[in-house]
């Protein structure tokens, strides 16, 4: 618990920075004040007057003069100077910030009556809730654990002492944000948390009247069957019937960490031999692989995995040991004795995990928005810019967190931990990544003119931001494309095409074996070109051009680390199930949480504020975005290690391991 509390006070403390630095909603930048000092050239003809680097104002026509009426300079996201930086704040950024929840806690008259302790309650329970429990929790039904039930317990114990210190807050203090919608999404928050809690316990409620049904029709009752199938969803039937206890437990699958041998995983010097048949090949270029992978000798244990299949096809397995009729036959009885989930209930479960982990990320956007509230920040006009940065920040940062869980091995079931996929062939990661960057592309390259007047000219800023857009939806595309396993083979046959037509028919194409892996530089690239780019994004002062040439380069530093990865896996391929940990990535992934954290920091209400208090100092900002950066990962290898350890402890088979050097 203490470690997670920790990794709380790294999504915590970085959003202080905020304290001090809000504004009024009718406070007055200094764009602004410039534009309303513009005026028309002296001629009539001079019907519009622009600043060449303002957002989205719009321009009012007078007989004589032409001036420029604009909201707010800001109104769209960030301005973009016409001049050079500034070092010092100028007068109208100097001002004091407006009360808010944090100053009425801390710099209030002392003989007032506050109530600091129930707010710092309400974080720390549902902090605990999400980001303690709630990955406990999910780890545990992962391997069907039989105290997932405790932590969902503890979970909603936690949540409602948040929601509870959270109302007598409220009612104590006066409303000092109006039109705050951090309550209101929190709610929804829960509301899906209790949603997937209901359908848990349904299913549990189903799989209990499902025994009662079992001992009314004849079978013994016993409280060790009845744990094991209401409590761990075990049910020894589902196979061999009533054919003992000794069956009952057995997991007909494939272990999720267990390494090829040498002569399995290097068949014909390291090549994979493929037919080029577009309606066959993808079957028959992982059945070699399959089978040997399934004939493979393990020591036959009561417990074990393998004893499944070992026990119903001994005689076949030592006839035909490696053999492809021996694979149909052993995998085909199997397949007929075992249930077969239906479509509607693989999508059902799969929605469901989803939903589950992304409560995770949800809380930690609401704890953002509400650290914005409590300090009394982004109001007003300043809404976009933080959205924009807390966003996009948060999207780096988090992903940063995932790309260190996979270094860890999280994911090497599907081959996304550097590792070769134990079975199958899944989706890689590098497409995922390229269609969050083609989705997020598609959808900014439009959106960046929100909020402007019809028909006003495009603005610098706008430019450079629907660029950067435009660059992750072409990316993403072929990023996309690189990951298709048709689009890949059609490419073949520019080479296939110069054999003769009877050798294409009676030979084997040998792929090579960076074949097993992906290569796929685009994502990384989208990323590293935006830092690039950003490190020199003008600004209104010199302060918040170092910062954000600080994440700039962090990004830009993920980009070379993510190549360095590939390079090296290139040179040497991973042919073991077992996540192989490249140390760059490692870097990569601290470069780009990093990056993500500090560009949350580089809000411009976080920059003006820290020099209004005497704290812009840009290494100031860089160790502590490093020191919050390593808080996290502590909190991240301490969810995987707990997933990892109970995986190990529900494994029926003790896997042993060998030196492959």
């Amino acid at each position: 618990m203490i470690v997670v509390q920790g990794i709380t006070l790294g999504f915590l403390l970085p959003s202080l920075a905020l304290w001090g630095s809000s504004y009024g909603v009718g406070a007055t930048p200094t764009a602004l004040a410039n534009a309303r000092d513009l005026t028309a050239c002296d001629t009539p003809s001079a019907a519009y007057v622009f600043r060449r680097d303002e957002g989205h104002e719009h321009a009012t026509v007078h007989n004589e003069t032409a001036t420029v009426d604009a909201p707010h300079a800001h109104a769209g996201g960030h301005s973009h100077p016409s001049g050079p930086a500034k070092a010092t704040l100028s007068e109208s950024d100097s001002h004091p910030p407006p009360p808010s929840y944090w100053t009425l806690d801390f710099d209030s008259d002392p003989s007032e009556k506050r109530y600091p302790g129930f707010m710092l309650m309400h974080v720390l329970a549902m902090c605990g809730a999400f980001f303690g429990a709630l990955p406990v929790g999910i780890a545990m039904r992962s391997v069907n654990h039989a105290w997932h039930g405790a932590s969902v317990i503890a979970f909603w114990a936690l949540v409602i002492v948040g929601c509870a210190s959270s109302s007598l807050y409220r009612k104590l203090t006066p409303n000092m944000y109006e039109g705050q919608v951090h309550s209101k999404q929190s709610y929804y928050v829960l509301l899906i948390a209790l949603v997937l809690t209901i359908i848990d316990f349904a299913a549990g409620i189903g799989r209990l009247i499902q025994y009662a049904k079992d001992v009314k029709n004849g079978e013994a009752f016993s409280f060790r069957a009845l744990w094991r199938q209401v409590v761990l969803k075990q049910d020894g039937r589902s196979v061999f019937g009533h054919h003992g206890a000794e069956y009952a437990n057995l997991v007909v699958g494939e272990p999720e960490e267990m390494e090829l041998e040498d002569d399995i995983i290097k068949p014909h010097n390291g090549s994979r031999h493929v037919v080029f048949d577009d309606q066959h090949e993808e079957d028959r270029g992982s059945s070699s692989e399959d089978a040997q992978w399934a004939n493979h000798d393990y020591p036959e244990t009561p417990n074990s995995e393998r004893t499944v299949f070992e026990r119903l096809t001994r005689t076949n397995s030592h006839q035909s040991h490696n053999s492809d009729e021996t694979l149909n036959v052993d995998f085909g009885a199997a397949a007929s004795a075992a249930p077969t989930k239906s479509f509607a209930r693989r999508v059902g479960s799969t929605i469901f995990n989803v939903l589950e982990r992304v409560l995770v990320f949800a809380a930690f956007g609401e704890l953002t928005v509400g650290i914005a509230i409590y300090l009394g920040g982004c109001r007003g006009y300043r809404i976009n810019v933080c959205l924009a940065h807390v966003i996009k920040g948060g999207i780096f940062w988090c992903y940063g967190l995932v790309t260190f869980a996979r270094f860890l091995g999280s994911f090497s079931n599907l081959g996304w931990a550097w590792n070769r996929a134990p079975k199958g062939r899944p989706v890689s990661a590098e497409f995922v990544e390229s269609a969050v960057i083609f989705t997020y592309g598609i959808t900014n390259v439009w959106m960046e003119r929100f909020g402007a007047a019809p028909g006003s000219p495009f603005t610098t800023k706008q430019i450079q931001h629907i660029s950067i857009a435009a660059m992750y939806w072409f990316a993403g595309m072929v990023g996309m494309g690189m990951e298709s396993r048709r689009l890949r083979r059609w490419m073949s046959a520019f080479a296939t095409a110069s054999m003769n037509p009877s050798d294409r028919r009676s030979s084997a194409v040998a792929e090579p074996a960076t074949y097993l892996a992906s290569y796929n530089p685009f994502p990384a690239l989208c990323i590293g070109v935006t830092g690039i780019a950003m490190s020199a994004h003008a600004q209104n002062y010199v302060f918040q051009v170092q910062i954000h040439a600080l994440w700039g380069y962090a990004l830009a530093g993920f980009m070379v680390m993510r190549w360095a990865t590939y390079f090296f896996t290139w040179l040497g391929p991973p042919r073991s199930i077992l996540p192989s940990r490249p140390p760059s990535e490692a870097v990569g992934a601290f470069m780009l949480a990093l990056g993500g954290l500090v560009f949350i920091l580089s809000s411009e209400e976080i920059t003006i504020g820290a020099m209004r208090m005497g704290h812009d100092d840009v290494m100031m900002f860089a160790n502590a975005a490093v020191a919050f950066t390593c808080i996290a990962f502590c909190w991240v290898m301490a969810v995987v290690g707990v997933k990892a350890w109970l995986t190990t402890r529900s494994l029926q088979g003790k896997v042993s391991f060998h030196d492959s050097a």
